[in-house]
């Protein structure tokens, strides 16, 4: 109990706070604040649970003068952070020694060619050692169960037989005195770059520094054929190392039939290749996909992300649990699909010692916590998130009861380390962000549902600017999501911040249409055979139930906008309706052929509309927008990456053409140095100072 003193005290201050006037409004918010905030990289946690490092990078507007570090902070809130490391560049793929003691981790720094592995011992502390001197740099490090041992991933020539043969083939390619890229198979590029012949490998060495390393794959029958690659991801090719729990060999990531991209659905297969030498030995059969393998505390059961075969373009990862024959195979036997029962992707995850699994998935536009075993249905963890996404989830392996830490975050809350509590919640162990964001007038998401004239369930959230007044009139911003597979979030968002987008008195509508994620595996592939017309009618509907449900939306003022499969919609938007005022496209496509024949992935397109283009299907130009330049009228602002590949810039050219033939109002931003996305801080604040410009020429002040 408060002394009697004190309780009057407390009395007489919260009467004057609930008579005295309401505090200044925060000021809304500009770029820098968007830009600078501090940007936390996903958690790893010690065996024991105690201790989580993850990294913190300071960006800049000029990226000589951005800073990163490793973090290190209690997971039972007991001290602040503290800092390890100081770096230009980001560290990555941070993992612990069994005993807790040491930190590997792969970076560039002064002298390095290509980013190698580093240890950093935490009990005698000083500077992190490089461990690693790979001739193309190393990546992905993985403590041996013993600690004497650290496996890791390099790029390698074909046939190098060891780190030297490949530094004499890098320096014969080096040495040409012709320049030329040759290709035999597909694909050849790659998000933002060229393709060439050097391929994943998986290597182990003692774990100290200028060790002799061993390429476990060099020579092998697996490396050897056509089809050999790793998990390609957009910032590169993984092997998702594990160590086998005896030590003697380890549980990778590799594809057998990467060849087939261009005219079929690839898959990845779980491998194990013993330390010794020998050939990888395939665990998983058939053609479905696994990804990011672990083994539970027991070490007789193998856990991984498992996605089922499919001919649709979407299909739902889930986390399965397979019997381990220690690296003899995988015993014959039904694959447990533990978060089959969630109808929900997995997004990151982790098993407890007592085998549990708790992991992350979308759902209507928030990331949430569920948990499965064996033997029972997976559920979400109450009470329910209603707020905000988790991400990077991170689960002990040797804690006497669950301790699990993440990024939370959410479009009012830049991101910050949490420990979430089993029974739901969670407390926050980081405050890297709290200062800079507590100023700014960040209005609260609005989450909304109607129901299509298809009959689906469709969600949106609703964005307000700074200094709202629910009295005044405000114009609209629909803004589209890419992907298609993903959803909109309640997030701190960079390259999209919808209040940035919001600041000058717009009011912005967020829709996941058809073909999103975080509704189950039937809504996002409703998309197929329907490629950019149905998602478009339904993104117009949720602007006019919008239009219908808040009164202080004008609905005479009207503009929208996307990027990547957002610009692909911003432009069937040019093509197929009158609503808009105004439209920003950034890396969008204009024509369905061209597109499927230039970009970096392809088979997945002609499945979206059910053949390829010489197949006959109507939808290929029915849905083309193109094929309607005789009816473009709207002003539209064109941005793109003159280096993606993802989206290409004849597209964006294309269209520009036919603005111009048809004489549109419009205005073309070519940025040389950017790929899909724009990531150079002073583009970025061009970016957003010519589409608030814009926005405010077609749809006048905001407010």
């Amino acid at each position: 109990m408060w002394p009697p003193a004190l309780r009057g005290l407390l009395a007489a201050l919260l009467a004057l706070a609930m008579t005295a006037p309401a505090a200044a409004a925060g000021r809304p918010i500009r770029h820098e604040d968007v830009w600078l905030m501090k940007r936390l990289g996903a958690p790893a946690l010690s065996p024991d649970g105690r201790r989580a490092v993850f990294t913190a990078t300071e960006p800049a507007y000029d990226r000589k003068d951005q800073t990163a570090g490793l973090w290190l902070v209690a997971t039972d809130g007991s001290a602040p952070p503290r800092r390890l490391t100081w770096t230009k560049g980001t560290e990555s793929g941070v993992t612990w020694s069994e005993d807790g003691t040491r930190l590997a981790f792969s970076t560039k720094r002064d002298g390095d060619g290509d980013e190698q592995i580093y240890v950093l011992d935490l009990a005698v502390g000083g500077e992190a050692q490089r461990i690693t001197s790979a001739a193309l740099g190393a990546r992905t490090p993985r403590f041996s169960p013993d600690g004497r041992s650290i496996a890791f991933v390099a790029d390698v020539w074909p046939g190098a037989t060891d780190d030297a043969d490949n530094r004499r083939l890098a320096k014969e390619r080096a040495d040409r005195k012709y320049s030329v890229r040759a290709y035999d198979g597909f694909p050849v590029r790659s998000w933002d770059k060229w393709l060439d012949e050097r391929q994943p490998h998986l290597f182990v060495q003692p774990a100290i520094p200028g060790a002799a390393a061993r390429d476990l794959l060099a020579g092998s029958a697996l490396v050897a054929a056509a089809g050999y690659g790793g998990r390609r991801e957009d910032d590169g090719v993984g092997l998702d190392p594990v160590w086998a729990p005896d030590g003697r060999g380890l549980v990778f990531v590799a594809s057998i039939d990467h060849d087939v991209a261009a005219r079929a659905f690839t898959s990845t297969q779980l491998w194990y290749v013993a330390t010794d030498g020998g050939e990888p030995l395939r665990l998983t059969p058939g053609e479905d996909s696994w990804t990011t393998p672990r083994f539970a505390a027991d070490g007789h059961t193998l856990y991984a992300e498992h996605a089922r075969r499919s001919a649709h373009v979407y299909a739902t990862t889930r986390v399965a649990a397979l019997a381990y024959g220690g690296g003899r195979g995988l015993p014959a036997g039904p694959v447990e699909d533990l978060t089959a029962t969630i109808d929900r992707s997995v997004t990151s995850w982790g098993v407890a010692p007592n085998g549990s699994v708790y992991f992350l998935a979308e759902d209507a536009g928030l990331e949430k916590l569920f948990v499965a075993a064996r033997g029972a249905p997976a559920r979400p963890l109450a009470p329910s998130t209603t707020s905000g996404v988790y991400s990077g989830l991170a689960v002990a392996a040797r804690s006497a009861r669950p301790v699990l830490v993440a990024r939370w975050e959410s479009a009012v809350h830049p991101p910050e380390i949490v420990r979430l509590e089993a029974g739901g919640g969670h407390a926050t162990l980081t405050q890297f962000n709290v200062e800079r964001s507590a100023g700014l007038d960040l209005q609260p998401l609005e989450h909304f549902w109607f129901t299509s004239a298809l009959g689906r369930p469709i969600h949106s959230m609703l964005v307000r600017p700074a200094g709202f007044d629910p009295k005044r009139k405000y114009p609209l911003f629909v803004v589209m999501h890419g992907g298609p597979a993903t959803m909109w979030r309640d997030q701190w968002v960079i390259r999209w911040n919808y209040h940035l987008l919001a600041r000058s008195g717009y009011v912005v509508l967020l829709t996941d249409y058809s073909g999103s994620t975080g509704y189950g595996e039937a809504f996002a592939q409703a998309i197929e055979h329907d490629p950019l017309k149905g998602p478009a009618d339904e993104i117009n509907a949720a602007a006019d139930e919008a239009i219908r449900r808040y009164a202080y939306i004008d609905g005479t003022r009207q503009c929208a906008g996307g990027a990547s499969y957002g610009g692909h919609l911003a432009n069937w938007m040019q093509a197929s309706t009158t609503r808009y005022r105004c439209l920003v496209s950034h890396a969008g496509l204009i024509d369905l052929e061209a597109q499927w024949g230039t970009s970096d992935a392809v088979y997945h397109r002609e499945v979206m509309v059910g053949g390829p283009p010489w197949g006959g299907d109507p939808l290929w130009r029915a849905q083309s927008p193109i094929e309607y330049a005789a009816q473009f009228h709207t002003p539209v602002l064109l941005s793109v990456g003159e280096r993606d590949f993802r989206v290409p810039l004849n597209n964006t050219l294309e269209y520009w053409t036919a603005l111009k033939r048809q004489q549109v109002p419009s205005r073309l931003l070519v940025f040389p140095e950017a790929n899909h996305w724009i990531l150079r801080g002073e583009d970025s604040r061009y970016f957003y100072q010519e589409v608030a410009s814009w926005l405010d020429k077609y749809l006048g002040p905001g407010g």
